[in-house]
């Protein structure tokens, strides 16, 4: 991602890399990672190995290949046109990021607003109802629920909103001191955005310990559990790949990369991470607060 010199006023092609075998051995990767999953939950014994030897193998490939990324953009293999196309590219991606969360926003709002209210109100008309104790309202949890709680958007959701909000405050912070050529505050504030979602990301993992062990509410609890876990799962999943994208571009400015003039990696992982509040920011208010 350019954060090269301009290009030299001879440059006149778009740089093409030479061929690969590393997309053949990510690939490879991925297939022993799906692989392995699935003879796991087949209970086959070399499954959990197998999909371990696809992580290490994609994690591998990962390294090479962003190094060598890296390594093409520090010796001015890339220029403007590469810098243009590496915008439009995170732009694209992004925008599939948006439509990946809008469906599940929508599986949420026809669950929640269409779906369960007019089976409560269509089967009750005919004293029916799909069990016992079945209303239509919402929070439903499905007709095999124990002990079963929704979660409270005041706690450790609104301790992880200040948290993602703070970050968000810290990356532009850094992004000031990149356009002002101050390296200390641009790594502070990139070493303050990769501890705050570090701490976002633990806060969520003890709301799950709770929600599994205390309040009984899980992936099984119905429809409510199917949402909320699939909605703030992925979105966790996600803090998680910036978090570690972050730390790429923290390591890449103590090793000197980046200027005022060009630092798309930077922006974009900003961009990402921007993002990825915006997110939270809906999940809190659609999922945890109404």
């Amino acid at each position: 991602m350019s954060s090269s010199p301009a290009a030299t006023p001879g440059q006149a092609h778009y740089f093409v890399p030479q061929p690969s075998i590393y997309p053949f051995i990510l690939a490879s990767g991925m297939f022993m990672l799906a692989l392995g999953f699935i003879l796991k939950i087949n209970q086959f014994p070399a499954g959990p190995w197998i999909m371990l030897a696809g992580a290490a193998t994609i994690i591998t490939m990962l390294f090479k290949w962003f190094g060598k990324v890296i390594y093409e953009n520090q010796t001015g293999a890339y220029a403007d046109w590469e810098d243009r196309s590496f915008r439009h590219g995170m732009i694209w991606f992004i925008a599939s990021e948006v439509m990946f969360f809008a469906a599940f926003f929508s599986a949420l709002f026809y669950t929640r607003n269409i779906s369960v209210p007019q089976l409560g109100g269509m089967l009750a008309q005919h004293g029916v109802t799909l069990w016992e104790g079945y209303t239509g309202g919402w929070p439903t949890a499905g007709p095999k629920a124990s002990h079963f709680e929704p979660m409270a958007a005041w706690g450790l959701p609104a301790i992880n909103t200040a948290l993602l909000l703070s970050s968000g405050a810290t990356v532009t912070w850094a992004h000031w001191g990149l356009l002002k050529n101050n390296r200390f505050q641009l790594m502070l504030g990139l070493f303050l955005t990769v501890a705050l979602g570090v701490a976002f990301m633990a806060c969520q993992a003890v709301e799950y310990h709770h929600a599994y062990t205390e309040m009984g509410l899980t992936l099984g609890s119905g429809v409510y559990g199917a949402t909320f876990f699939m909605l703030t799962g992925f979105h966790g999943f996600h803090v998680t790949l910036g978090a570690v994208m972050l730390t790429v571009i923290l390591l890449r400015s103590m090793s000197g990369h980046f200027s005022a003039e060009r630092h798309f990696a930077f922006e974009a992982v900003a961009w990402y991470w921007h993002f990825v509040d915006v997110v939270w920011l809906l999940l809190f208010v659609l999922v945890y607060w109404l």
